[in-house]
């Protein structure tokens, strides 16, 4: 209705002022809100993955799913450097930070406080840099101000038109929540969401088994160990999405790419129990790490499959109106999986840790379940996106 430029920009906005939040934060109060009002402002994924469809069209759409991820993958593996390297910088760093109660207050402010710089900095590229992909029904300010939207081009139509020149029918209209439970959109977000707990519980998991001790069935690494493979894990995930996505989503087609990286699922879970146990009986020699390297590189190819369902997803909607829409709906879907994820992934590693249940791999069928399910949503989808 106002465009995607203003929720974008809202978004960016959201983000800077919930990271200053967190920074401050003194009570687990005040960081349970400052992360409920990044979550309130800022759905940006959707409405980005909506620009993209419209400044895109069939033959370039896989290209620009495969750079889409370079963005999340940059800010997984710069992210968690920034947080290891300025958190408690009073301590760290006493030569710089020593003397500054502030910083002794709120020990981890500094890492916020770049986060949300780097988004105010992103809000004023947005602003004079980034184009409108569609036209607004009214501006951001008559909406807040609760004007109505006046009728635009011919029969008072409200024709949108997407910065590649795709013009949506003038009678297409926006659909409602209801007409878009779908089957072709149920389906597309359902593998997204599938795909979302999958990647949740395995991100999840990973620093804890990496830091439980190897008697318990981890590896018992350090803080630096673990931030180092994260970090590889999400610079490798990017470069691989960006240089080879487009040319496997042509070569193998939509559908055989979604069960390629779905089903490597299954082989990385199977590398938690396996790697614990050879670490148990030779400790953390070459092998382990061998290891530990394939079952990164497993979870790298995986991630193929959540460009697939970008695809998937954008081809769903039912009318170009209605892209925005559609997209919102997989995210929060998604949403939903992420949030259940960690609870279960920490609580069944927990159980099998500490009860043995199922022989202390209770977490790791829990997660074979769920890798199944993922697969299985793939047998729904068509050969080639119903439309794009």
């Amino acid at each position: 209705m106002i465009g995607r430029k203003p929720v974008l920009m809202t978004g960016l906005l959201g983000l800077a002022v919930s990271m200053y939040c967190f920074g401050l934060s003194k009570t687990f109060l005040g960081l349970l809100f400052s992360r409920c009002l990044s979550g309130a402002l800022n759905g940006n994924i959707g409405v980005m993955k909506s620009m993209i469809v419209e400044i895109t069209d069939s033959t370039n759409l896989a290209l620009a799913c495969g750079f889409t991820p370079l963005a999340w993958f940059v800010g997984t593996t710069i992210g968690p450097l920034i947080g290891g390297l300025l958190e408690r910088p009073a301590e760290k760093y006493p030569t710089v930070f020593g003397g500054t109660t502030f910083f002794k207050t709120y020990p981890y402010f500094l890492p916020c406080l770049m986060s949300s710089t780097f988004a105010v900095l992103c809000w004023f590229i947005a602003y004079f840099l980034l184009e409108e992909t569609t036209t607004p029904q009214m501006s951001a300010k008559d909406y807040i101000l609760g004007r109505k939207p006046k009728p635009q081009g011919p029969n008072g139509g409200l024709p949108t038109a997407t910065a590649n020149g795709v013009h949506c029918d003038k009678n297409e209209e926006q659909l409602p929540l209801r007409k878009l439970l779908v089957p072709n959109v149920l389906i597309a977000a359902g593998c997204y969401a599938c795909l979302a707990f999958s990647d949740i519980a395995s991100r999840t998991v990973l620093p804890v088994y990496f830091t439980v001790p190897i008697e318990m069935g981890g590896l018992g690494l350090g803080p630096s160990a673990i931030g180092t493979i994260l970090s590889l894990q999400g610079l490798t995930s990017g470069v691989c999405q960006t240089l080879f996505f487009a040319c496997l989503h042509d070569r193998l087609g939509p559908k055989n790419l979604y069960f390629m990286g779905s089903s490597l699922y299954f082989p990385a879970i199977i590398l938690f129990p396996l790697t614990a146990w050879v670490a148990r009986m030779r400790g953390l020699d070459y092998v382990v790490w061998v290891l530990v390297g394939s079952q990164m590189i497993l979870f790298v190819i995986a991630g193929f499959a959540f460009s697939v369902t970008f695809v998937y997803i954008s081809a769903a909607a039912p009318n170009r109106a209605s892209i925005g829409a559609t997209n919102g709906l997989a995210q929060m879907m998604a949403s939903v999986m992420r949030a259940l994820g960690p609870a279960s992934a920490n609580s069944a590693f927990s159980l099998s840790i500490q009860r043995h249940v199922m022989g202390g791999y209770f977490v790791y069928w829990m997660m074979m379940v769920m890798a199944s399910v993922s697969v299985g949503m793939g047998f729904l989808l068509p050969k080639k996106p119903w439309r794009v």
